[in-house]
């Protein structure tokens, strides 16, 4: 299967239901979709691009994880929830980085100086990432949030991070050194999945 086109009608794509389609280069959503299930086309190996239709409401973890050759997350202007900044995926306000897509080639990435909190795996497997700079507005760093990111030799951690989530940099194996601020009083281990919801 190399191409998935959804109907109107269909509102919700399941738990894992694409995961491993490494052939699976397009997807078309369309706009009576509100909910895109955990892990829902992860793995999926072929995919470059998908935009986020005007209706969609909830995008479970890890949804668009370890597709490798994805570099565009596109979203309609007209949804309430989320938003597409330079082809990165955050909440509609910008405070929470949800998903940096895998398969972009840039060695550097400067998150916007309005976010607050660094999603769960929102740079896992970015292989080409060497260096990464977050701003002081970030207090949270989520689970497995630069997991395997294995170019990143170096990063700072803002004064304001308080808390940072299980696994956030596993496997990052270039990384030699990595200096915590004072203030962090928790490291997080989530023990389940959670999705983005939107609250209109």
């Amino acid at each position: 299967m190399t191409s998935i086109t959804f109907l109107n009608g269909v509102i919700s794509i399941g738990d894992s239901a694409f995961t491993s389609c490494n052939l699976l280069s397009s997807i078309t959503l369309s706009n009576s979709v509100t909910s895109i299930g955990h892990y829902a086309f992860s793995y999926c190996s072929s995919l470059s691009s998908i935009t986020i239709t005007e209706n969609v409401a909830s995008i479970g973890e890890g949804a668009f994880i370890g597709c490798k050759k994805l570099k565009k997350i596109t979203v309609s202007s007209k949804n309430r929830c989320f938003e597409s900044v330079k082809d990165v995926l955050f909440n509609k306000n910008g405070s929470k980085l949800i998903f940096y897509p895998t398969g972009k080639n840039e060695t550097s990435y400067k998150v916007p100086d309005y976010v607050k909190s660094i999603g769960n795996q929102s740079f896992s497997f970015c292989y080409s990432l060497s260096s990464k700079t977050l701003p002081n507005s970030v207090t949270s760093i989520g689970l497995s949030a630069f997991f395997d990111c294995r170019s990143l030799a170096s990063i700072n951690i803002p004064n304001n991070v308080t808390s940072i989530g299980n696994f956030a940099f596993c496997w990052c194996s270039s990384l030699t050194s990595i200096t915590l601020p004072n203030n962090i009083i928790s490291i997080v281990i989530l023990l389940f999945s959670v999705a983005i919801y939107c609250h209109q």
